[in-house]
């Protein structure tokens, strides 16, 4: 069974997506950018502060659900360009404590609303 996760404390999904979805004890995040849920709009900044956006935003989805960054297992993050790695990589370090989640680091060649950085990721309930 499946049953949609959402809040306003992270933007609106721009497409025909849900914020999240649970599945039994799994609960899939959609990619987020770093859009302010208040404006709609890409923060303004470097690659660091983009990518604080998003885990805001991931938070605030995470918390809608009754998780935290603890519980997330897998995440995939895709890259405008990879020069940005060690930077995001930093940051990142920063939202999950050990051992932390399996992921992926990709680069893309465009992503929504022109942003730099977008994280989806799974978490265990």
């Amino acid at each position: 069974m499946r049953q949609a996760v959402a809040t306003s404390s992270a933007p609106k999904a721009i497409g025909p997506y849900s914020q999240a979805i649970r599945a039994g004890s799994l609960l899939f995040l959609s990619g987020q950018v770093a859009l302010d849920p208040a404006t709609g709009h890409l923060v303004e900044g470097d690659i660091a502060a983009q990518t604080h956006r998003v885990f805001k935003n991931l938070g605030a989805i995470l918390e809608a659900a009754g998780a935290s960054f603890d519980h997330v297992v897998r995440t995939t993050v895709y890259l405008a360009d990879m020069n940005d790695f060690g930077v995001v990589n930093e940051v990142y370090g920063g939202y999950f404590s050990s051992p932390a989640p399996a992921r992926a680091t990709v680069q893309v060649a465009r992503l929504p609303k022109d942003a730099r950085i977008e994280i989806d990721l799974i978490a265990s309930l």
